[in-house]
């Protein structure tokens, strides 16, 4: 498939400019980036909690989506592709800073009676109400406020639909630290969005 005119890139889809960018043409590669950019660092922004980390490791995402793209055969869409990149790219560099705490199943049991109560605990729904672009800010602020360990799984998980095994896989913990973070977490950003939203309305 011929590339076409560098004008011509803004109304190509993105298939299209990866089938382009995987050809050489860089200007099909920027047009992706400039599509998507603000995704990707956002992703990067609630893993990091930090704008400059945010910055390099979502710059540095599109450097590998680079490299990488002949592997990109189109199983997922283009996004959820980056997103993973610069996910693991964000997991790496909480591994490296050694910020991620590693609870044990053994915690597990005492705090919560074991894996088997790890169930839904959000009784109602806090976001009712509230219209979508407010919902994904208060949901970035709730995120915010929880520590990075909880944020991951939460982020993961609910985010982007990994399932426990996977999650256990990518963090290196055990699945039944996946299942007390996720239990944790979840009861947390139900709280914190109650709280959000009762300020808002007040």
């Amino acid at each position: 498939m011929p590339a076409p005119l560098k004008y011509d890139y803004p109304s190509a889809s993105d298939e299209e400019l990866v089938k382009w960018s995987q050809c050489g043409a860089t200007e099909a590669f920027e047009q992706l980036i400039f599509r998507h950019r603000d995704k990707i660092f956002a992703r990067a922004m609630i893993m990091m909690r930090n704008e400059d980390q945010a910055l390099e490791l979502s710059q540095e995402a599109w450097v590998k989506a680079w490299q990488r793209l002949v592997q990109f055969q189109g199983d997922s869409s283009y996004t959820t592709w980056m997103t993973r990149i610069v996910i693991n790219l964000c997991l790496d560099q909480l591994r490296r800073q050694k910020r991620v705490r590693v609870e044990s199943i053994d915690e597990l049991e005492e705090e919560s009676g074991g894996v088997e109560r790890l169930m839904p605990i959000i009784d109602s729904n806090p976001t009712v109400g509230m219209e979508q672009v407010e919902l994904r800010r208060h949901i970035d602020e709730a995120l915010g406020q929880m520590s990075e360990a909880h944020r991951t799984v939460v982020v993961l998980h609910e985010f982007e639909g990994l399932e426990y095994k996977e999650i256990a896989k990518r963090v290196g913990i055990s699945m039944g630290t996946v299942m007390s973070r996720l239990f944790y977490a979840r009861r947390r950003l139900a709280t914190l969005l109650v709280g959000i939203k009762r300020e808002r309305s007040e």
